[in-house]
């Protein structure tokens, strides 16, 4: 989709600028705020006491394509035509140029709007990120690279994956980590007149675990894989830090929105040492619907307005971001159909419920499709797996899993045999969502 025209109504520089930083394969618990003992995450914990700390924050999916396209389009992924993730080949499409972005949604109001860090939402003009609502950007458009070459190496040929503003750059050796500090500091910069909107996308602590020998030095005592996990999650940390530090010193902290999550929960893939990251009492992990795939460590902090240093225990999603930020940017939010819910008097005033009556969760297409249903207290789970290996899943689990959240956090007893109205109230929930999209 072509940017449009900037409004003149919404072109002022006293709107909040927006940073939102979303991480990639960090687990539910990863962040000494969110309880692991083991972690040094001062810049993390800096948003959290200067911020409120939500505590039910869910992924739009469990896999980093779907989970982005929630994010920047404020619909569940299989609605935004991003049901799982999509090729880190060049050529290939992503995100349809037909949804409207958190992007476009922004640059329509008179924001500067960029784009650092991870694409994975499409590698053709018009799917890359000057073709969704970013004026600038730089990054790679693949799943993932190597922090020094900037080449993907996961499916051959090998391939150098760089880029600014659709042209291929070179940087060798640069750590990719220092470049993505250094292009948001000078986007930050480079807006003068308008307010910024920044969508951080930062490739940590997902594959290839590359932490500094700083960190390497700190964590030399703890086990494999939690130690080489643990050197990238600090080192990213630190990178966080920098930038809130260069707010401050530029005087724009109080103006400054920032908004940081996890795409989803940890990887326990080969490439990921087979874990490293921490979803303490939730089963699961990326890749599945159990709720250490999709609860996510997620922080909001605006010193001018947001109260500080508060927890919000409601239910929310990364779907949400999108009316939320328009609501306290005093912003036209998107016409089209949101799955996402403002969540802004939530965030303001701790008594009031979640906007949500319910959420659905799909990952891929077809019959095979995992599935997910939370209302209240209860989840329903079809095709379901089980990432995190944590017990067993047999047939009739995998085909039906229920759970109350409340009395089983950790998802570890199935009653869907015992509740069958719930099931089917549960699946009519599901069946109403996707005829929706028909």
């Amino acid at each position: 989709m072509a940017i449009p025209s900037i409004h003149p109504k919404y072109a002022v520089a006293k709107s909040p600028n927006v940073l939102v930083i979303y991480t990639d394969d960090q687990g539910t618990l990863d962040a000494n705020c969110y309880g692991s003992e083991d972690l040094i995450t001062p810049a993390i914990d800096r948003l959290a006491d200067t911020g409120i700390r939500l505590t039910q924050m869910y992924s739009p999916s469990c896999i980093c394509s779907a989970s982005r396209a929630g994010l920047l389009t404020g619909r569940i992924p299989v609605r935004a035509g991003v049901p799982g993730n999509v090729s880190s080949e060049k050529g290939k499409p992503g995100l349809p140029a037909s949804e409207y972005t958190m992007a476009e949604m922004f640059h329509d109001a008179g924001y500067a709007t960029y784009h650092v860090g991870k694409w994975h939402l499409g590698f053709t003009p018009e799917t890359m990120p000057n073709g969704q609502g970013f004026e600038s950007s730089f990054g790679h458009m693949g799943g993932c690279i190597d922090n020094y070459s900037h080449y993907f190496f996961w499916n051959g040929p090998n391939r150098h994956d760089l880029w600014r503003n659709g042209t291929e750059i070179y940087e060798d050796g640069q750590f990719f980590p220092d470049l993505m500090v250094r292009e948001v500091k000078a986007a930050i910069d480079a807006t003068k007149e308008r307010p910024f909107f920044i969508y951080w996308a930062i490739n940590v602590p997902h594959y290839p675990y590359q932490g500094t020998h700083e960190w390497r030095e700190k964590y030399a005592d703890l086990p494999s894989p939690r130690r080489e996990y643990a050197e990238f999650v600090s080192t990213m940390d630190q990178k966080v830090g920098q930038i809130l530090d260069f707010l401050e010193q530029r005087k724009l902290r109080e103006e400054t929105i920032v908004v940081f999550q996890s795409d989803h929960g940890h990887s326990t893939e080969e490439r990921a040492f087979f874990g490293g990251g921490n979803a303490g009492p939730y089963r699961g992990a990326k890749g599945c619907l159990f709720e250490g795939g999709i609860r996510v460590p997620s922080l909001i902090s605006w010193p001018k307005k947001i109260p500080a240093g508060e927890t919000r225990d409601q239910m929310a999603t990364g779907c949400d971001w999108m009316p939320t930020l328009a609501s306290l940017a005093e912003i036209p939010p998107p016409e089209n159909l949101l799955d996402g819910r403002d969540i802004s008097n939530c965030l303001l005033d701790q008594d009031q419920k979640s906007p949500h009556n319910f959420f659905y969760w799909q990952m891929g297409n077809g019959n095979n499709a995992q599935w997910a249903v939370r209302q209240g207290d209860w989840k329903l789970l079809g095709n379901c797996r089980d990432t995190s290996n944590r017990a067993e899943l047999t047939a009739q689990d995998k085909k039906s899993f229920l759970v109350n959240l409340k009395a089983d956090p950790g998802e570890s007893k199935n009653l869907a045999s015992s509740h069958a109205e719930l099931v089917q109230q549960l699946m009519q929930l599901r069946s109403q969502t996707l005829d929706s999209m028909k």
